[in-house]
């Protein structure tokens, strides 16, 4: 797999749990909370850093390690999620930022022509 492929990725998530039989546990109850509880693993790591400690976070391999984990927890369970509820994560993203485009218009014109 040479490029991201958010499908492929849920179908080896998919395939993943269902080898170790855990698609009982893998209901959208269940995903919600591991998703919750990865986010604030991520969370934790920021918790106690100013915000220029946090803004050089990835300097240091120890803490970028720990990032880039996190972030792929966060993303597995919620691929999982979307998944196990038949949505289309990057569609519902796109949804998602076409409405707030028009519900929080920019201050001043944007110029798209750059």
């Amino acid at each position: 797999m040479t490029e991201l492929d958010v499908a492929e990725l849920q179908r080896r998530l998919a395939a993943f749990a269902a080898a170790r039989e855990w698609e009982p546990y893998h209901t959208p109850k269940n995903l919600a909370a591991a998703l919750s509880v990865e986010a604030s693993e991520l969370l934790e790591i920021f918790q106690w850093l100013t915000p220029e400690e946090s803004a050089r976070v990835m300097t240091d391999p120890e803490s970028a390690h720990r990032v880039r984990d996190e972030v792929a927890d966060v993303l597995a369970y919620l691929l999982q999620f979307c998944g196990v509820l038949g949505v289309d994560p990057l569609a519902a993203l796109a949804a998602k930022v076409e409405r707030n485009e028009v519900r929080f218009p920019p201050k001043r014109p944007v110029d798209h022509d750059d």
